[in-house]
Parts: structure tokens; C-alpha cells; sequence
């Protein structure tokens, strides 16, 4: 009986333990800023055309890690992860659909840049983010020199096209608005190659046997979430829920249940790992 006391006592002292620590992560979030919290959803921009972070999935609806973290944040801020209103955006018009207050945040595979920094502010960062070249099995292109006499079709208001622009500014460059408007120009043969990030490039490849991602990243970038300018409270805000997503382990859980075993790997490393050097 002495030991069932003790070991009833223990139990109550750890579930006091774990109470007192859940109430002790849900406190450190700060106050939600007013214009947000009057609102009483959170508008969030997010990707819908780049597996995994931010798709369509089978039902039509919006699935992936990015959109998760948008998710957990009106949790978070609203007390239900339904008190959100999740808006498509592309690479080229995510920023002008923030700045024209139509979205609270962007958590859209935005790579912080000094050009966006000069028109928006970024939250703390919470991956990184390398970009890579998709092309056909056969192709010849083995690195990324390879493509400076070729084709290469990338989306519009990217890091890559950045990249390009300020590494091979001679560069014969296809720019389109989409992932799937790009993808389909490399089937068709209308670019030897697709620019864009490695995190996408990598799922393309392994869905598709005839296509492989060329083995040398470049434009090695930290993504972050979005924000207006001159809005503290709310980045202040933003920055706590990120240290909370990641003191949970919450990164890890999102990838794991959307990233399959085979290239999962890639995306741990990515919110749990160093940025690594490349070009």
C-alpha cells in the first residue's frame, strides 16, 4: 500500500509537473496586438502550389507545413485552429497582397532577401531554404554551370530568379507565375531545366522517375514569416509562437505526417539543422 501511496503521489507530482509546464508555454506568448485580435481571425497568405509546405490536397482544401504553422497560430490567438482565413498567393503577388492589408502574415517560402527587407519585415526564421535545378533523367546538365548555354524556366519574384539575375545575367530565363505552369514547360521541352526551391524540386523528383534534381544547391536562403512594416507588437508575437512551434516539437510532427519516409531527412534537416554553404 506504500508503495502504491508513493507511486500515486509521484504520478500526481509529474502530472503537476506537465500542467505546470503547458501553462507555462501557453504564457509566453505576448499580447495579441489589437488590429489583429478586433479582427477575430487570422489572414494568412500561404503557398498552394508547393508540396510540402504549402498544396491542395486530395479534398481540395489546404494542406502542408506552412500552412500547419498558419494553422497553430489561430489556435493560438483565437483559441481555434478554424478562426483562420487561408488565402492563396504566388511568388510574384505575395508581398503587394500583404502590404495591401488583404492578408495579416505571409507564410509562403518567402527566403528573407535584402530587396524584400527594403518593403516588408521578416519574422525570426525558422528553416532554411536552398534552391536547386530539376531536369529529365537523360539531360546532360550534371551542374550548375551546365545551364549557361540553356534554357531554364523559374517563377517570377523568386530568390532564383535573383540568383540569376545577379550570377548569369546572360541566361536564357523562361519566367512564369506558377510551380505547375513551370513544370509543365520543362515536360513539354520548352526549358532544359526548372529553377526553384530544392524542397519542392526534391518532391517533384520523387513523384516523377523521369525527372532528377541536379546535385549542387545554390541561393541558400532562411525562410521567415511576412509582415508589414513598423508592426513590433505583432512581430513580437509572430517570434514567440515560432520559438513555441519549435520547443514542441511541432516542426518535426508536420513533416512527418505530410513528407514521405524516403525524403523526409531533407526536411528535418531544414527546420532542425544549421544552413549549410553553397553558391
Amino acid at each position: 500500500m506504500r508503495v502504491l501511496r508513493r507511486g500515486l503521489a509521484a504520478a500526481i507530482l509529474a502530472a503537476t509537473c506537465l500542467a505546470g509546464l503547458s501553462a507555462a508555454s501557453a504564457q509566453t506568448l505576448p499580447p495579441l496586438p489589437q488590429g489583429i485580435r478586433e479582427g477575430g481571425v487570422l489572414r494568412a497568405g500561404v503557398r498552394c502550389d508547393q508540396p510540402p509546405y504549402g498544396f491542395r490536397g486530395a479534398d481540395g482544401g489546404f494542406a502542408g507545413i506552412e500552412t500547419e504553422m498558419a494553422r497553430q497560430m489561430a489556435a493560438w490567438a483565437f483559441g481555434s485552429a478554424d478562426k483562420i482565413d487561408l488565402q492563396c498567393v504566388t511568388a510574384s503577388n505575395r508581398i503587394p497582397q500583404l502590404n495591401a492589408r488583404r492578408v495579416d502574415l505571409l507564410i509562403a517560402t518567402l527566403g528573407i532577401t535584402p530587396e524584400r527587407a527594403q518593403v516588408i519585415d521578416f519574422s525570426n526564421s525558422y528553416r532554411w531554404g536552398g534552391s536547386g535545378l530539376l531536369v529529365k533523367k537523360d539531360s546532360p546538365i550534371r551542374a550548375l554551370d551546365d545551364v549557361r548555354s540553356r534554357s531554364v524556366v523559374m517563377l517570377r519574384g523568386t530568390t532564383q530568379a535573383q540568383w540569376f539575375d545577379a550570377n548569369m545575367p546572360g541566361l536564357n530565363a523562361l519566367r512564369l507565375n506558377t510551380a505547375s505552369d513551370a513544370l509543365q514547360a520543362l515536360q513539354q521541352g520548352r526549358a532544359e531545366a526548372y529553377a526553384h526551391d530544392a524542397a519542392t524540386l526534391v518532391v517533384i523528383a520523387a513523384r516523377d522517375s523521369s525527372l532528377r534534381v541536379v546535385e549542387e544547391p545554390f541561393a541558400v536562403t532562411e525562410a521567415a514569416v511576412g509582415l508589414r512594416k513598423n508592426e513590433p507588437e505583432w512581430q513580437a508575437w509572430i517570434n514567440a509562437a515560432l520559438d513555441r512551434m519549435k520547443a514542441e516539437g511541432l516542426y518535426n510532427k508536420w513533416v512527418e505526417s505530410v513528407v514521405s519516409a524516403e525524403i523526409r531527412p531533407f526536411y528535418l534537416s531544414a527546420f532542425n539543422d544549421p544552413k549549410p554553404d553553397a553558391r
